[in-house]
């Protein structure tokens, strides 16, 4: 038998320009850049991965950057805001820290929790939220020290045009818990400490459109191959249309969308972002699949070049 989920994989979202979007998760959020490659159906686009200090399943949110993009519509069918958690007690520095980079920030609440809202450059919606569990994040850079850095997701809220139906998807197949409803959203739990809470819009909403500053896809995790190729099944087995396993270089991946449009993967934890770079070295060069290499130069110079840095805010 499979055992449920332990939470969100990663997250995957559009965004416009390289270095903007490195500045906001980098330098603003202080995020680890992990992983520095390409989206490998579209070499021409960069695949930028950001996490914790090892990109640990559960920390990793990712992003197809591409100048230029048209701009999005966040609807059904997406994630519509992804959550971080944060230490406790580190609420009011990443307020200041937001308005400090000109960020607009609201205060929210949902199942007796306080959550910070605001959006990244290209319009996605994010939200932090304090909670004692997860292992805090090692990773310190630029004006974000580890003691406050973000440690991972906290969870996500899913904007479902069929809301039922994904909650029961989620009970039935992916194994979380329904922990009760507060009016406008109904809430999920899995067993992991990081990416484990989910939150479902009770009543349907419009649809949303592709494109910068929305959400492509929100996998789950399955904590080994094995496992994988079983959950793959468990898909078919209640009627949906899985894809044939895909190895991502640093997890193997299976796709299906769920009845509310959701575009769900379920991505397995090894072998990680540490295949092919040295953990101290993580996200520092462009790594490209093996059919890829021979292309590098070509590749490269259809790349606009960026840079991991320190922003002016935390130089002054």
């Amino acid at each position: 038998m499979i055992q449920p989920t332990a939470g969100i994989h990663h997250i995957t979202a559009f965004a416009t320009d390289p270095q903007a979007n490195v500045d906001f998760y980098a330098g603003v959020l202080g995020l680890r850049l992990v992983k520095k490659t390409v989206n490998f159906d579209a070499p021409e686009v960069y695949h930028l991965y950001f996490g914790d200090a090892a990109g640990s399943p559960g920390t990793i949110i990712t992003f197809f950057p591409a100048a230029g993009s048209r701009r999005g519509r966040i609807g059904a069918g997406q994630v519509g805001v992804t959550t971080f958690t944060i230490p406790e007690g580190s609420f009011d520095f990443w307020k200041e820290r937001l308005q400090k980079f000109g960020i607009s920030t609201t205060q929210v609440s949902r199942f007796d929790e306080t959550y910070l809202h605001f959006r990244d450059r290209d319009g996605l919606q994010l939200e932090l939220v304090e909670r004692a569990a997860g292992p805090l994040n090692s990773w310190s850079f630029g004006g974000v020290p580890a003691d406050k850095a973000i440690k991972g997701f906290g969870g996500a809220l899913l904007y479902s045009r069929a809301p039922e139906k994904t909650g029961k998807l989620l009970e039935t197949v992916m194994g979380l818990e329904k922990l009760g409803e507060d009016g406008y959203y109904a809430r999920y739990k899995a067993p992991g400490e990081l990416g484990n809470v989910i939150d479902v819009n009770v009543n349907p909403m419009d649809n949303g459109a592709g494109g910068a500053g929305t959400v492509h896809h929100i996998a789950w995790r399955a904590k080994d191959f094995a496992e994988h190729e079983a959950w793959r099944n468990l898909v078919a087995e209640h009627g949906y249309q899985p894809t044939p396993i895909v190895d991502r270089q640093y997890f193997h991946a299976v796709y299906f969308r769920e009845e509310g449009g959701i575009l769900f993967e379920i991505a397995t934890d090894p072998p990680g972002f540490a295949r092919d770079e040295a953990p101290e070295h993580l996200g520092e060069k462009l790594m490209l699949p093996d059919w890829f290499e021979p292309h590098r130069g070509t590749i490269e110079q259809n790349l606009d070049p960026f840079i991991v840095r320190v922003l002016k805010e935390d130089q002054e």
